[in-house]
C-alpha cells in the first residue's frame, strides 16, 4: 500500500513537469529538459556518481575532469531523450529529414520488398527511438519491445508515450511475445534495445567486461528468418538533430555469436560517442 502511494506520486509529479514542459516549443523543451537533467535531477539521484564509476572502470585512462563532463553531458543526453519521446509527433516530425548513413537501410529496403521481417538493434545510445521515428515519418510501422517500469503508475504514461513514436509496442514476457512473433511473422520490423542486465542471459563481452545479455534478438531472427540490423540515433553537436547510421546486417550463424557481435558494434559506437550512452545502467553488475 505504501508503495503504491509513493508510485501514485511519483507519477503525478512526472506528469506534471512533462506537462509544463509540453506547453514550451519543442527546441526550448528539449534544451530545458536536458538541462533539468544535467544539473538536478543526474546529482541529487546519485547518478554522475555512478557514471564516473562506471567510466572509470572503461577507461582508466580518462581524465577525472573529463570523467565528470562525459557524466554530466550524458545525464543532459538522457534527459533530451526523456523529453522528445514524450514529444510524440513534434518528435517524429523533427526526425523526419535525419541523414541516414551506412549501408543497413538498402538492406533493409531490400526486406521489406520481399515481405521478410526487420529487427533493428541498438543499445541506450543517443536517442534509441530516433529511428523509429524516421521510419513512422514515412508511414513505416516499428514495432517495440520495452520492460515494464518498476513504478506501475507511471508505467501506463511511459507506454502511451513510445507508442505515439511509433506502434505497436510489446511488453518482455509470455502475452508481448505472442504479439510480437505474430507482428514478425507479417513481415513487421520491430526495434529492440539489448544493453540492459538480464539476470539469466550470457556473459557476453561489452566493452572489455563480461555483461549478462538477453540473445532474444538473434533468437528471433534465426527462428523467423529476419534480417538483424545493428542501427543508431546518433546525436549531432547542436543537441536536437541526429545521424541515424546503419550497418551491414549481422550475417544468421547462433544466437551467441550474433549478439557478440551487436555487442561489438555498440562498443565501437560508445567509445567514439561516450558522452551519449546511459552509463547510470549497472551494465556490468555481477
Amino acid at each position: 500500500m505504501r508503495q503504491a502511494a509513493f508510485d501514485w506520486i511519483v507519477n503525478r509529479t512526472l506528469q506534471l513537469l512533462l506537462a509544463v514542459a509540453m506547453l514550451l516549443p519543442y527546441r526550448r523543451r528539449v534544451a530545458l529538459v536536458g538541462h533539468l537533467a544535467r544539473t538536478v535531477a543526474a546529482p541529487l539521484a546519485g547518478y554522475n556518481r555512478r557514471s564516473r564509476a562506471n567510466l572509470a572502470m572503461i577507461f582508466p585512462d580518462m581524465a577525472a575532469e573529463e570523467r565528470d563532463r562525459v557524466a554530466r553531458a550524458a545525464a543532459d543526453n538522457a534527459g533530451r531523450t526523456l523529453i522528445e519521446i514524450f514529444s510524440g509527433r513534434d518528435f517524429v516530425e523533427q526526425v523526419r529529414d535525419a541523414r541516414v548513413t551506412g549501408p543497413g537501410l538498402a538492406a533493409i529496403e531490400a526486406a521489406r520488398a520481399e515481405g521478410r521481417p526487420v529487427i533493428l538493434v541498438s543499445g541506450h545510445l543517443g536517442n534509441y527511438d530516433v529511428p523509429r521515428g524516421w521510419f513512422a515519418a514515412r508511414g513505416v510501422k516499428v514495432g517495440g519491445l520495452y520492460k515494464p517500469l518498476a513504478n506501475a503508475a507511471f508505467n501506463e504514461t511511459y507506454v502511451d508515450a513510445i507508442e505515439g513514436v511509433s506502434g505497436p509496442v510489446f511488453e518482455r514476457g509470455r502475452r508481448g511475445l505472442g504479439q510480437m512473433v505474430a507482428f514478425l511473422k507479417e513481415g513487421g520490423m520491430l526495434g529492440v534495445l539489448f544493453d540492459q542486465r538480464m539476470p539469466q542471459g550470457e556473459k557476453l563481452d561489452f566493452l572489455g567486461y563480461p555483461a549478462l545479455t538477453a540473445l532474444s534478438a538473434a533468437e528471433l531472427a534465426l527462428k523467423y528468418g529476419a534480417l538483424l540490423v545493428p542501427v543508431y540515433g546518433l546525436r549531432q553537436p547542436d543537441g536536437l538533430n541526429f545521424e541515424i547510421a546503419t550497418e551491414v546486417p549481422v550475417p544468421h550463424s547462433d544466437a551467441r555469436t550474433m549478439m557478440q557481435a551487436v555487442s561489438d558494434s555498440l562498443a565501437a559506437r560508445v567509445r567514439a560517442h561516450p558522452e551519449q550512452y546511459f552509463w547510470i545502467h549497472r551494465r556490468w553488475k555481477p
